[in-house]
């Protein structure tokens, strides 16, 4: 009859400890969905349109360039577009801003450093914070004042554009 009791007494035990972990449990799923739903509101992940940069003026030190391309050394469609953007800045006042580390910079800087200015460095991050770029490539035609308008991520639509006066 003891080993009755000690047995119903240790289910009892277990049940109780199943319940209070049940319990540490469905109270922790609610904080997370709460903390899910309130970042929900707040994306990081927020759709980027370059066309927000239209109206905006580059840093004096730059503003001559009238084609100027950012590009980011971690980036891996910079480094297909470089090219292209090495073909379109071809006679033209352009600018190139490539941030990231200097070492790892060097193949961008070649393949548009002999058509355009390049800008590396702090230098990079100054003007990419200036602007408030937030995306890797992005394009933009300049007026004479440095005055930006037009913006793209994409080449393709800019480079049909005579440079703006």
């Amino acid at each position: 009859m003891t080993i009755l009791i000690v047995a119903v007494v240790l289910v009892g035990l277990l049940c109780l400890l199943d319940l209070v972990l049940t319990l540490g449990v469905l109270r922790r799923l609610r904080e997370h969905t709460a903390e899910l739903e309130r970042l929900a509101g707040t994306s990081t992940l927020m759709p980027y349109d370059p066309r927000v940069l239209v109206g905006r003026t580059l840093p004096q030190d730059v503003a001559g360039a009238r084609l100027v391309g950012f590009f980011d050394v971690g980036c891996d469609t910079c480094h297909e577009r470089a090219p292209q953007f090495a073909a379109q800045a071809e006679g033209q006042n352009a600018l190139a801003v490539v941030s990231g580390a200097a070492d790892e910079a060097a193949d961008l800087v070649e393949v548009v450093g002999g058509v355009a200015s390049v800008v590396t460095g702090e230098d990079a991050q100054r003007i990419v914070r200036a602007l408030d770029i937030h995306a890797f490539p992005t394009f933009l035609r300049t007026d004479q004042d440095g005055k930006v308008v037009a913006a793209d991520t994409d080449l393709t639509d800019l480079a049909a554009m005579a440079p703006a006066t």
